[in-house]
């Protein structure tokens, strides 16, 4: 067989779009950190991703470095199963619109003092938390910071969001599973800057007054797989229940 490569980083995502278009298959090494790099990258182009888990917890990647030489012929000839993830877009009106696999984050910056978030969803108001900030994930991310956060976890092929207060002070302070046509509605209240941050990798800064709006991405991740859809429970057992 065949096979023509290229190689780039995914800490340059512009870069890696442009080196992706016209392929098949997109080889990720890393960690889960790499992947959504890559996913980012890749989305719009609907590449599937093979990740290699060089990293910890690797809830994202298929292969071990060990297993990488037996088992990605399989993959090149055609074995394997797409998995296909939700992602999420965050719209800033007159600013950007930014797609994120795990969670889009609103959060105080460097100031120790709580921030004001008024939530809406699909233009009805739901409350105001007063908060260290806000999440809300994917399916895929719900095994992440929404987790450590206290969020509910999702089966990952879900493309429902979950909205989840970060250490919220006397208010409505329960985890939302929200359908997949939401549209959620966060305006900052702060004495200062907030931040935005989009998988935990990308931030921008937020002033008092803005809003974003966020909801399920047109895109979606794929990713190449060759273990079954149930060795998420497994997995999910084996990485975070300490032994």
């Amino acid at each position: 067989m065949d096979v023509s490569t290229g190689m780039c980083s995914a800490w340059e995502e512009e870069a890696a779009r442009a080196e992706v278009e016209g392929t098949d298959l997109v080889l990720s090494v890393g960690g889960d950190g790499t992947i959504l790099r890559a996913a980012r990258a890749v989305a719009p182009l609907s590449v599937p991703i093979v990740g290699v888990n060089l990293g910890k917890l690797g809830f994202l990647t298929e292969l071990t470095a060990d297993e990488v030489r037996d088992r990605l012929p399989a993959l090149l000839n055609g074995e394997g199963w797409i998995d296909e993830r939700s992602m999420l877009r965050a719209e800033l009106p007159g600013r950007d619109t930014l797609h994120a696999l795990n969670d889009i984050v609103i959060a105080r910056g460097v100031n120790p003092r709580v921030i004001y978030v008024d939530i809406a969803i699909d233009g009805t108001a739901l409350t105001t938390y007063k908060a260290d900030g806000v999440i809300v994930a994917s399916a895929t991310g719900s095994t992440g910071y929404s987790l450590a956060a206290g969020g509910p976890i999702l089966y990952p092929q879900a493309r429902d969001m979950v909205l989840n207060p970060i250490a919220p002070h006397p208010t409505f302070d329960n985890s939302l599973v929200l359908p997949s046509a939401s549209v959620v509605e966060l305006k900052v209240r702060a004495d200062r800057q907030a931040v935005l941050s989009v998988d935990g990798q990308v931030d921008l800064m937020l002033e008092s007054g803005d809003t974003v709006k966020v909801s399920l991405s047109p895109h979606v991740t794929r990713l190449l797989r060759l273990n079954p859809p149930t060795i998420f429970y497994s997995t999910l057992v084996r990485r975070l229940v300490p032994r």
